[in-house]
């Protein structure tokens, strides 16, 4: 995940790259307009909510039937909820669209535009991007309440996996809990895992009777292990494994009914639940 922590935020290091590399496009850019004094940050600030508002709204209709249930939640950004390549070509198609108009701006903005572009790849963001997909489940053995030993992948069966790190101090994992516990009831072809990080047999069950979830597969890592063979240090972080128990994509933040499906959708599987599964 490559997740860091600056004050109350986790952030990921892809996304701080990615600003990065926009303040190089906006830097170049500025230069590059310099003796006819022409500037691209408006244009460059234009072109990114272009590209958010874009991307969203592709992926809310992408997702629409999980949205529809709560209208709202189609302007809660926070779930992560965003097609990349409408984000991306709605931003690019508009730059084009004004530097067509507006002819002082071509060479400062492809002179922007093409140093942002060198920066994101030189900085290895693309492999950050893919560092997740291959890894396995962490061979780790954590406890569940009521005290036993239990070795993370062997929870998955053979079935695709989420394992979901949380704690009870985290609004946003409070928040995203209910959405989890309903998908753990409807997916019985995929193994849902809860595991606490850090905190105590008594704390945890405590906040499960206080909010009403019945989950199956709450294990206690006192440790944190799991968080550290992940690479986060931000929660709520959600893992997806496909069925042969390798990393297909993570998420950092609370999880909404349409972003977990759209990651769902991935790793899903038309097998069966094994024989003798008691979930």
């Amino acid at each position: 995940m490559n997740t860091f922590n600056l004050g109350p935020f986790s952030i990921q290091g892809v996304h701080l790259l990615m600003l990065l590399s926009l303040l190089t496009a906006a830097i170049v850019g500025q230069v590059a307009g310099w003796r006819k004094k022409t500037s691209i940050a408006p244009l460059l600030t234009d072109m990114l909510l272009v590209g958010m508002v874009t991307g969203r709204v592709a992926f809310v209709a992408v997702w629409f039937d999980q949205y529809r249930k709560a209208p709202l939640t189609m302007l809660d950004i926070r779930d992560g909820g965003f097609l990349a390549w409408a984000a991306l070509g709605s931003a690019l198609a508009y730059g084009a669209f004004r530097a067509k108009r507006e002819p002082a701006l071509r060479n400062p903005l492809a002179a922007g535009v093409l140093a942002g572009a060198l920066a994101w790849f030189m900085s290895g963001a693309p492999a950050l991007t893919q560092v997740q997909h291959g890894k396995s489940i962490p061979a780790v053995t954590l406890t569940t309440l009521d005290g036993a030993a239990v070795a993370l992948p062997e929870l998955a069966r053979g079935r695709p996996a989420v394992i979901n790190l949380w704690a009870t101090w985290c609004p946003p994992c409070i928040r995203e809990m209910p959405v989890l516990a309903a998908a753990q009831q409807r997916d019985m072809g995929i193994s849902f895992v809860f595991t606490n990080q850090g905190e105590s047999a008594g704390t945890v069950s405590q906040f499960l009777r206080t909010h009403g979830l019945k989950l199956d597969n709450v294990l206690l890592d006192p440790q944190s292990a799991t968080a550290r063979a992940v690479g986060s240090s931000g929660m709520p972080t959600t893992l997806f494994f496909d069925a042969a128990g390798q990393l297909v994509d993570a998420h950092l933040g609370a999880v909404s009914d349409a972003s977990l499906a759209e990651k769902l959708a991935k790793i899903r599987t038309t097998a069966s639940p094994p024989k003798g599964d008691t979930r």
